[in-house]
C-alpha cells in the first residue's frame, strides 16, 4: 500500500499561517456593493464582483 502521509497537506504551510510577514501587495478596486474605492489583496478579476472590508464583513455576517 502507498504512503499516504503527505506532510501537512496544505502545500507545505503549517496551519494556513503566512510565513513572511511581510507587506502585501495591494490593489485598487470598486466595491460591488458601495461603489467605494477599496484595496485588496489579491489582483480583481473582471466579471468577478469585489467588496470592501465594511461590505465583505455585513455580507459574512461579522
Amino acid at each position: 500500500m502507498g504512503n499516504f502521509d503527505r506532510g501537512g497537506g496544505f502545500g507545505g504551510r503549517s496551519g494556513g499561517f503566512r510565513r513572511d510577514f511581510g507587506p502585501r501587495e495591494m490593489h485598487k478596486a470598486v466595491c460591488s456593493e458601495c461603489k467605494k474605492e477599496c484595496e485588496v489583496p489579491f489582483k480583481p478579476t473582471e466579471g468577478k464582483p469585489v467588496f470592501c472590508r465594511e461590505c465583505y464583513a455585513k455580507k459574512k455576517g461579522f
